[in-house]
């Protein structure tokens, strides 16, 4: 090559004719191919013949969009969203084409499907690209809910090939009820990771159903806190909000804080495509010969596992206001949000009830000024005053989980009555809902509300001290207080073992064996009853009586696994098992026959499964009720570190430390670092400040010797750079 680059040099010199030039910046006034060569326009010509391919950038290559981490994307909206949550937000199509929220979508959807988290590294190239192109299709509107035969992205774990399909495969696939499709729930995902923050930033703190960082457990604690001194309660049944509202209503709702057209219509068409639901014809159906033993489900590699039968059976103790999850249309996940979205203007107008409905009065005992919570502290410890006069505080209260309300009034029942009918009123004119007064009860608190599965009640607390006569009998009984109770209810128990098949019979329950689990081992059953048995004790946390009713549950398990244990193993009694198994059923019960060496022999080897005794069979084994007091105005972890960290990125704050800093005459450590390092650059030594104070005096006269000693010394200057550093070291 390099000689070939010399011979073709070499004819342009002789004749350079034979390259015509009709550049002007090249060939000028003079010629550079005469006999005195110009070696810079030669070098410029030879260089022009090695042509330079730059790559440029594919706007279409998925790996180029993705500039930033999906979860740092996230983190910016929520930030934005609780800075100004007041504000009106247009903008939503900018975050829709970032394809970095489409990425983080696929991993979650794929960790819901497959099981187990895919890295982004391990997305393939052509899985991107699939993605690319659905995100393409949503920006162009070319993209169709419930999709059955197209799809412009599937998931990693469907294998077949619906072109090769037969007639009646692609029949069904269309007439019968299928499992949402993959680019649906893909899209969904991005949706709500882009709605999510920006009605959480300003949904009502009495909500707390479907929403993240609170549950079941902080409505309880709510409760605990704040309806302490309240007369009359009013429970509400909207659960048919959940079941689905007419469109125009929820698009309203959405429109009052979102201005997008492309996400409005985008949520517009998942609640007007219509949902297959229609299932197969008898006649279609082909005779399956009934097995005499049913096959097992032999699971594929990338299947999820099915949720345990501890899992399951928890599950069945879900109540009643737990029950119901929306499902609107093709919304799927998003119908939580949407559900919450239309309830917020309920919540808001409770809000303005609230604050109209308080009425302090100087002669009461608690709740006398609007901050009269702070004051008292933990109100669930008040005096009670069981009248409610016309001279009595007037306040209420109310929380909302999922479509069921609950309202604590104290005052009058006129004034609760009042309510109830307002109420009634406005979810006619709002959500176009019949409501009655029995769907809205108004109960005293001395009969008990049910709320959660657990009561609330009324304790009065009465003095230590009590004066007796010779016989025993109290002679004054007075009562210093009230207490609000909330209880586990144990009807509700009972109801849902009986549900469960775990126990027959109301008053006298006797459990039933647990036959699901015959063909486990001892250990593998011992072992899920006691995470049922965990999760029970987790449940039952806040309730006054969780001692007794966990301790019940796990009596009720107890005898059913003792009862499955004698069946199983063929013994004749509850007692034989407890006799051979001990309480907890720790021991094995059973052994083969020709088993010479014992079993704690064999579980000394490792040759044996060991068994873990069932939990909680005591009551005293149970813990205690949690009663950790809880702020009146308690936030989630996510949404106080979101209010620091925007607190701590204010400049106002910045300056306001600064200033403190500065009037109380201290340095902070980044000055601090700073001048050391500033000394450290200036003198080329680092010397603790410490001996620097200390060797002052005595560096001080050295300096002055030397220099009265000699002007001329070359170390004159070191020193004098010396001092100077031990001033400002001083400083």
């Amino acid at each position: 090559m390099n000689r070939g680059l010399t011979i073709f040099s070499h004819k342009i010199l002789r004749n350079p004719s034979i390259i015509p030039i009709k550049s002007t910046l090249l060939y000028s006034q003079v010629n550079p191919f005469t006999r005195r060569v110009n070696g810079f326009a030669l070098f410029r010509l030879l260089s022009s013949f090695t042509p330079v391919h730059r790559r440029v950038p594919d706007p279409d290559d998925p790996a180029n969009l993705m500039k930033e981490d999906g979860v740092s994307v996230c983190s910016q909206m929520w930030l934005e969203n609780f800075r100004e949550p007041d504000r009106i937000v247009t903008n939503l199509t900018s975050y829709l084409r970032r394809f970095e929220l489409w990425v983080l979508a696929y991993q979650k959807v794929c960790a819901d499907e497959m099981g187990a988290y895919m890295p982004r590294s391990s997305i393939t190239r052509s899985a991107l690209e699939d993605l690319l192109a659905l995100r393409n299709a949503v920006l162009d509107n070319r993209f169709k809910w419930g999709a059955r035969l197209e799809f412009f992205i599937k998931s990693p774990k469907d294998k077949t090939d619906y072109e090769s399909l037969s007639k009646r495969k692609i029949k069904a696939i269309l007439t019968t009820t299928q499992p949402a499709p993959f680019q649906d729930k893909l899209v969904q995902e991005v949706v709500l990771m882009i709605l999510e923050p920006i009605y959480e930033s300003r949904f009502s703190q009495k909500s707390f159903a479907f929403r993240p960082g609170r549950n079941a457990h902080t409505v309880l604690r709510v409760i605990r806190r704040s309806f302490a001194g309240y007369l009359w309660y009013m429970k509400g049944d909207l659960s048919a909000i959940l079941d689905g509202l007419k469109v125009g209503l929820v698009i309203s709702a959405l429109m009052r804080d979102v201005r997008d057209k492309k996400v409005i219509d985008l949520i517009r068409s998942a609640l007007v495509t219509p949902v297959i639901t229609s299932p197969v014809d008898d006649g279609e159906k082909k005779k399956k010969k009934k097995r005499k033993y049913q096959k097992k489900k032999v699971l594929a590699e990338d299947e999820p596992k099915p949720d345990p039968y501890w899992l399951e059976t928890f599950f069945g103790f879900a109540p009643e206001e737990a029950e119901k999850l929306p499902s609107w249309g093709h919304c799927g996940i998003l119908s939580p949000l949407l559900a919450n979205i239309c309830l917020d203007e309920l919540d808001r107008w409770m809000e303005a009830k609230i604050k109209e409905f308080y009425r302090p009065s100087k002669s009461d005992v608690i709740w006398n000024s609007p901050e009269g919570e702070a004051e008292q502290g933990n109100t669930s410890w008040p005096e009670f005053v069981p009248t409610s006069g016309p001279d009595k505080t007037r306040k209420m209260d109310y929380v909302r989980y999922g479509g069921h309300i609950l309202i604590g009034i104290r005052g009058p029942r006129a004034d609760a009555a009042t309510l109830r009918k307002q109420f009634i009123e406005f979810c006619d004119q709002k959500y176009m809902i019949k409501l009655d007064n029995e769907s809205l009860p108004i109960e005293h608190i001395t009969k008990g509300i049910m709320f959660l599965d657990h009561v609330l009640c009324r304790r009065v607390v009465y003095p230590t001290l009590r004066y007796t006569a010779t016989g025993g009998k109290i002679i004054s009984e007075k009562g210093v207080g009230t207490l609000l109770s909330v209880t586990a209810s144990l009807k509700q128990c009972i109801r849902q073992f009986r549900k469960l098949n775990f126990l027959k019979g109301d008053r006298d329950p006797d459990p039933q064996p647990c036959f699901r689990m015959f063909h486990a081992t001892q250990a593998h059953t011992n072992a899920q009853m006691n995470k049922l048995l965990s999760t029970m004790v987790e449940w039952y946390r806040y309730a006054d009586n969780r001692k007794k009713v966990v301790n019940f549950c796990s009596y009720i398990i107890r005898g059913s696994l003792a009862k499955l244990y004698a069946a199983k193993y063929k013994l004749r009694s509850r007692a034989k098992v407890y006799k051979i198994g001990a309480r907890n059923l720790s021991r094995p019960l059973k052994e083969r026959k020709g088993q010479s060496p014992d079993y704690q022999y064999l579980l000394r080897m490792g040759l044996a499964e060991s068994i873990n005794g069932l939990q909680y069979t005591r009551m005293s084994l149970v813990p205690e009720t949690d009663y950790t007091p809880f702020p009146s105005n308690w936030r989630p972890d996510h949404e106080k570190a979101l209010a620091e960290y925007i607190r701590l990125d204010d400049p106002k704050t910045l300056d306001e430390r600064r200033s403190c800093i500065g009037e109380q005459g201290l340095v902070s450590p980044q000055d601090y670092i700073s001048m050391l390092v500033w000394n450290y650059k200036r003198n080329a030594i680092v010397m603790d400040q410490l001996s620097l104070l200390k060797s002052a005096g005595s560096n001080t006269a050295g300096g002055h010797q030397l220099l009265l000693s000699s002007n001329h010394d070359p170390h004159d200057k070191e020193d004098e750079e010396a001092e100077e550093g031990l001033h400002a070291s001083q400083l």
